[in-house]
């Protein structure tokens, strides 16, 4: 995996995140995804909201369209439930419950998010795992977040890798 790309938020627009390549994985993460040869983890996007199903003390999922294309994004709310969590202190994971509820609550159809999270694939399609919202209330961010990735996507996203890690597997 490319060390810059490694746990860095790679701004996306939804066009680019769903045309990822999802290859194999020898880590712990079951897939992984690239783009011009360079592996990435975690994304950002910014969008509309445009559906939400909600079911308490399980997940959330909604959906953000940029109008590029739409993207699929699951905030989990099962970490006082989940055996994920247990090895960790339960003041930490009733936190992390109270942070990812408040996150659900502000997710509403018709407003303007900035969703972060790890890059992930559920019955072969690409979506967002949640782990920060920010809803938007600046009028320009829509536009500012889409010429900010054209130019990162020129820049460096779009550059090829070399040859050598084009054929780069992720460990």
């Amino acid at each position: 995996m490319d060390p810059k790309f490694q746990y860095t938020h790679v701004k996306l627009l939804a066009f680019d995140l769903l045309s990822l390549l999802q290859t194999p994985s020898f880590s712990s993460d079951p897939i992984c995804f690239s783009r011009l040869g360079k592996s990435l983890s975690r994304a950002e996007i910014l969008g509309l909201v445009t559906s939400r199903e909600h079911k308490p003390n399980k997940f959330l999922k909604f959906t953000i369209d940029d109008g590029t294309g739409c993207v699929s994004c699951i905030l989990w709310l099962n970490q006082l439930a989940s055996p994920y969590f247990s090895r960790r202190s339960p003041p930490d994971v009733r936190l992390i419950a109270d942070v990812a509820t408040h996150f659900a609550s502000d997710i509403k159809i018709g407003v303007v998010a900035r969703v972060r999270g790890r890059i992930t694939s559920y019955r072969g399609v690409v979506q967002i795992t949640v782990s920060d919202v920010v809803i938007e209330r600046d009028p320009n961010a829509e536009t500012f977040h889409r010429l900010n990735c054209i130019k990162l996507a020129r820049n460096y996203y779009g550059v090829a890798a070399p040859l050598n890690a084009a054929v780069e597997t992720c460990y």
